[in-house]
């Protein structure tokens, strides 16, 4: 018979085994990536490496030419996506590749027209039949408000042809009137129709990334320090209340970034007045940059990595001036400047470099749990994100 002692190890210990700690559960979120088709041999391999993290892969490849046909720039046939098709269908992962279009007249001219948009589903359900994808990632950006009825039209129809294909549309992040402009325009007219398109796409994937300047109220509660995030959790939650208004929340897949953008920010008295956006990056570069200038990165008031520092060829002398002792390392260069402009009255420029790292996207997950949406897209899987984001899955 089992004495008191190991009866009580014995039940804590099966606890212990089929009942995770806090902290430690697997979330039930739906995991999808973009492959970038710039970065196939990377992408490719960070895609495998992690195929049991994922439930779809979406290849970042197809383009729109102007007549409405497809062109693969990421060639499909290379290699590599063989290897990754291979082991993904093994794995049970799903394979939907996207198609982007950016062309806002092309667009325009060609869903418009009844010949030519039909032309041009036929043309997406034949790649997508061909190889046998599970579906199809419609990514349309910067369409012309004219545009939007056709553009519905084009993805009601596309879904008809598509019978039991799964139908992605990722569509750009709404931010709410009140925190876009100051005056806000009447009538406001957007170009994508959320509840229409609600109704026929598979899954809605939001673009909650390149917020940068977008949401003023955070501009200004947030001027405290150089503020031009890729994503605060703060503007994506106002984005998510926002779309669920017309988009069920089943269907709502998050695009999280895992990079980041580099700028040349202006020091006026007061005030950190312009932001100049001189790149994209991916992490990496940030923590060379930051070690190349002695400097160390911080989490700053968006949620994400971030530092300051004078380039090189710059002629600004900072070094002598006083700042709070609680200054961030990283944001010193920052506060110097403003220093220096407050003293002399006199504009100068920083840089500030800050990108998406595994805290900033497990805001993201949290948020997506919070209001039980269906999952998160990351934009992009290439080798070049914090690896420590997978262990998030």
């Amino acid at each position: 018979m089992l004495n008191k002692k190991y009866f009580v190890f014995l039940t804590l210990a099966l606890a212990i085994l089929f009942f995770p700690i806090a902290g430690q559960t697997e979330t039930d979120l739906k995991i999808a990536g973009w492959i970038p088709y710039w970065k196939v041999a990377e992408g490719t391999k960070d895609a495998k490496n992690n195929l049991d993290k994922l439930d779809a892969i979406y290849p970042f490849s197809f383009t729109v030419k102007n007549d409405g046909t497809l062109k693969d720039l990421g060639d499909l046939e290379n290699r590599n996506w063989v290897k990754l098709f291979r082991e993904a269908k093994k794995a049970r992962v799903d394979i939907i590749p996207t198609v982007m279009w950016s062309n806002a007249n092309s667009m325009q001219e060609i869903l418009s027209d009844p010949t030519t948009r039909k032309n041009h589903i036929e043309q997406i359900v034949e790649m997508v039949e061909d190889d046998n994808y599970a579906g199809v990632d419609i990514d349309y950006e910067g369409k012309m408000a004219s545009t939007k009825d056709y553009f519905s039209l084009f993805i009601e129809e596309l879904k008809d042809k598509l019978d039991d294909k799964t139908l992605v549309c990722t569509i750009e992040a709404r931010t709410p009137p009140d925190s876009l402009y100051r005056n806000i325009p009447n009538p406001l007219i957007y170009a994508n129709d959320y509840a229409r398109l609600g109704q026929a796409c598979d899954v809605f994937q939001i673009m909650t990334y390149d917020q940068q300047r977008a949401d003023i109220k955070l501009n200004d509660s947030k001027r405290g320090s150089p503020y031009a995030p890729t994503a605060d959790a703060d503007w994506v939650e106002k984005v998510i209340k926002l779309a669920l208004e017309d988009i069920p929340k089943n269907k709502i897949m998050l695009g999280v970034p895992t990079y980041g953008a580099e700028y040349e920010v202006t020091v006026s008295p007061n005030w950190y007045q312009g932001y100049k956006k001189l790149w994209a990056l991916n992490p990496e570069y940030g923590v060379k940059t930051a070690k190349k200038y002695k400097t160390r990165a911080f989490t700053n008031s968006a949620g994400e990595l971030a530092f300051s520092y004078l380039p090189k060829e710059s002629t600004v002398k900072l070094k002598s001036l006083t700042i709070p002792k609680d200054t961030p390392r990283g944001l010193e260069i920052a506060a110097k400047a403003l220093a220096h402009a407050n003293k002399t009255g006199e504009t100068v420029k920083f840089n500030y470099v800050s990108w998406s790292d595994a805290k900033a996207i497990k805001e993201k997950i949290k948020l997506a749990e919070k209001y039980d949406l269906r999952g998160i897209a990351i934009f992009k899987i290439d080798g070049g994100e914090d690896k420590n984001i997978w262990k998030l899955f």
